[in-house]
């Protein structure tokens, strides 16, 4: 009984420290998540007017033919980007992405399009690694604090790929899986096809009073696609990392604090059974110092 009560100690003392671990991840994912929250917001505004700028290009001038917009023909090859974390304890936030990347790559194999893997975060890449797969380009270590310049490197890789011919090993399409921060409890995988672009004016609605501009395009408009196209693609998946790291935070925050609340409970169950242990332990003790005081009483009366 003295070994089974020592062994529940040493494990409600082990749960312990893991309680005060977790919730110290929790309360620094709920920290970085409002970080997370004010950097997408700040970056809308631009990211908005960048999209009215592109849309009146592609609108005013649909006789010019760029690189970037232009459907090719039978299309061979697709370049997937994946958006994963690159730490875990994270519930099933890679998991999810990783998921739904192998169903795009099943649905694009079916098109007989040969799938390019384009990995952001150690998640994907390990995956993909311990399955000896090929992979094109693999970027990590921000997955959850990514800035611009970390989503202009991964635009000009795609960008390059999209306009290098497939004999050459270039790309026909470019698609990105990554998830979307809905609020703090829910977080979607969603996958957009990038290029060809598609260019989607935003569904935001315009306030009361506010005139949209009107645009002059100076040079030629092919010149300015040439400008803003580029500028476009980065910001489109500038957005998809804000998104991504906010919802890794999310789901880092919830899965520590199920975590800690599991603890919680751990501790509780093995508190009360190492009282019921030290109780029974005090019971055997007391019964045996009952039993022999009655046996030295006996014996007392017998040598009388």
């Amino acid at each position: 009984m003295a070994s089974s009560l020592r062994e529940l100690r040493q494990r409600r003392n082990s749960v312990s420290t893991t309680k005060k671990i977790t919730r110290a991840m929790e309360l620094i994912a709920s920290s970085r998540i409002i970080k997370a929250q004010q950097r997408a917001r700040a970056a809308a505004p631009y990211a908005r007017e960048l999209t009215r700028a592109v849309s009146a290009v592609a609108t005013f001038s649909k006789d010019v033919d760029h690189v970037l917009t232009t459907e090719r023909e039978n299309p061979t090859r697709a370049a997937m980007l994946l958006i994963t974390s690159d730490r875990g304890l994270a519930g099933a936030y890679s998991s999810a992405v990783i998921k739904q990347g192998e169903s795009l790559a099943e649905l694009l194999r079916d098109a007989d399009l040969e799938v390019v893997p384009y990995l952001a975060g150690r998640k994907a890449a390990a995956y993909y690694q311990f399955r000896e797969r090929k992979v094109a380009k693999v970027w990590e270590g921000y997955s959850d604090s990514p800035d611009y310049a970390h989503a202009k490197e991964i635009a000009d890789e795609l960008i390059g790929a999209f306009k290098t011919p497939v004999e050459e090993g270039g790309v026909d399409e470019i698609h990105i899986v990554f998830t979307r921060f809905v609020s703090m409890m829910t977080q979607q995988v969603e996958v957009i096809r990038l290029l060809p672009l598609e260019v989607i004016e935003s569904d935001e609605p315009v306030e009361e009073g506010e005139t949209l501009p009107l645009y002059e395009f100076e040079p030629e408009a092919e010149e300015v696609l040439d400008k803003l196209l580029p500028l476009y693609v980065a910001s489109r998946i500038h957005y998809c990392l804000l998104q991504a790291a906010a919802s890794e935070l999310a789901a880092r925050q919830k899965a520590m604090k199920a975590a800690t609340d599991n603890a919680q409970q751990l501790i509780e169950r093995l508190t009360r059974e190492a009282n019921q242990a030290r109780q029974a332990e005090i019971t055997q003790e007391i019964t045996e110092i009952v039993g022999g005081a009655n046996a030295l009483a006996d014996a007392s009366q017998d040598a009388e």
